[in-house]
């Protein structure tokens, strides 16, 4: 039997000494170690020790639209677009998928139900979802079931809101696969033809439609394209975010017209509709007194009720596109839906355009005054006294607020939800007497309510 060898400790401490290389633990080797590697791996990762050449590790973030004269490379790049959006609309839910959807998750109900709704538990959630298939992959999420989870003592959802939740997705993939194909340049913009062109296809698939004739088409698109543009590009870029399309309410009022039995008051207030179209036409047509398709200052004083004052009328004729000193149709309408949107941002922003006559960004006392004297002179021809206009500012910037007490800004009048009452009463003699006379129209209003007697107009103005 061998002897156990006994370990040498001498050569042991040499060991030992000969490793700590001039007096360093191997706590502290192995630190050194470590960062010597950090610092190798990350300069690979940066690019190598040449700083000189680090541009190359930069990832590739623009490309080059292929020139009018490549014909090869514009090609190559609609086929693929074509490509990629077919294979997108390939992944969407048809019909039937849908509906096979609808029978699972009816199958797949948990009582009790909620008044007349059916619902759905998280554990049949699931299941529903290994049994709709792939496409439907992206719906069965905890994120989702959270987000339409809302007071049911069991921790249910309403099965009806989330099928509606899938269809509202699918239905925004589909248009915006369908937009995205008349985006020529491919950078997720529609410019005004594209859209123009959009818009004209889809006319003969909206049965609300159906009565319109052709010739009126482009001055319906016109009309329509006009929307998208005043609201969506305040800037007036010329192109709006196919995005910014999908996210606004216009895209579903103008595909409220493929409601066969669309109510007389919904198609009134939709601005897509052909009633609303043929009405902001004809007032154009009755405005153009000469009949040369065009709108002077003095035909278009008439618009309305006829009460906005001239000086208004001078600065829009100053500051908005004319033709020879003559509006044309396409720049009527932003002066109507800027009129008839006067809450809106975009409208206040129009307007607010016009009053402010040396560009500053604000409202001073002088441009209150200078706008607001318009008004006292059409009161005088009503023979009526004057209203002070001291009055009339104190109450302008009591209403609005804004932060510096001498200047009113476009985003003070946003901010103070008054805007539209501050315009109205600088540029329309009639907003003005409605303003002043808001608690006699409050009380007539109550009056009529009772006796069906109706409420006042500008018509009583001599009698206030």
């Amino acid at each position: 039997m061998a002897t156990e060898q006994r370990p040498n400790w001498a050569d042991i401490l040499k060991r030992r000494l000969a490793n700590s290389k001039g007096g360093k633990t191997i706590e502290e080797e192995k630190k050194s170690e470590e960062t010597e590697l950090f610092s190798k791996y990350y300069t690979e990762w940066k690019g190598g020790s040449d700083s000189g050449n680090s541009y190359k590790t930069i990832p590739r973030f623009y490309y080059r639209l292929p020139a009018e004269d490549e014909v090869l490379l514009q090609k190559l790049r609609e086929e693929s677009r074509a490509v990629f959006l077919q294979r997108k609309s390939r992944e969407l839910l048809d019909n039937e998928e849908l509906q096979n959807l609808w029978f699972l998750l009816d199958k797949h109900q948990v009582p009790p139900l909620t008044g007349e709704e059916a619902m759905i538990n998280y554990e049949a959630y699931l299941q529903v979802g290994e049994k709709a298939g792939s496409k439907c992959k992206k719906f069965f999420t905890a994120r989702v079931y959270a987000k339409l989870l809302h007071s049911d003592p069991y921790g249910r959802i309403s099965i009806m809101q989330f099928f509606n939740y899938v269809m509202r997705k699918v239905w925004l993939h589909q248009t915006r696969i369908g937009l995205s194909l008349y985006d020529v340049a491919g950078q997720g913009y529609l410019r005004e033809s594209d859209l123009e062109n959009y818009i004209l296809e889809l006319i003969p698939t909206l049965p609300q439609l159906d009565g319109l004739e052709k010739s009126f088409y482009s001055f319906y698109v016109c009309t329509a394209v006009r929307k998208f543009f005043f609201f969506l590009d305040p800037l007036r870029t010329g192109k709006i975010k196919i995005q910014d399309i999908l996210a606004c309410s216009f895209l579903d009022d103008l595909l409220e017209l493929r409601d066969e039995e669309l109510s007389k008051e919904s198609q009134e207030s939709n601005w897509f509709s052909a009633p609303s179209a043929l009405r902001v036409y004809g007032q154009y047509l009755n405005l153009d007194k000469d009949h040369n398709g065009m709108l002077s200052k003095e035909e278009l004083s008439r618009y309305g009720t006829a009460t906005l004052t001239s000086v208004f009328l001078d600065r829009v004729f100053q500051e908005c596109l004319t033709y020879e000193g003559e509006m044309d149709y396409k720049t009527y309408l932003d002066f109507v839906l800027a009129l008839e949107n006067r809450k809106e941002p975009a409208a206040l922003q129009y307007i607010f355009k016009l009053l402010d006559m040396e560009n500053q960004g604000h409202l001073n006392v002088f441009s209150l005054n200078y706008f607001f004297r318009a008004i006292q002179e059409q009161i005088k021809l009503h023979g009526q006294e004057p209203v002070s206009f001291q009055d009339v500012k104190d109450e302008i910037f009591d209403m609005v607020k804004p932060k510096d007490p001498y200047k009113i800004t476009l985003q003070d009048l946003v901010n103070s939800c008054q805007g539209d009452t501050v315009v109205s009463i600088l540029i329309d003699l009639n907003g003005f007497w409605t303003y002043e006379n808001r608690e006699v129209l409050v009380a007539n209003d109550s009056d009529s309510g009772s006796s069906g007697v109706g409420g006042s107009s500008m018509a009583d103005f001599d009698d206030t």
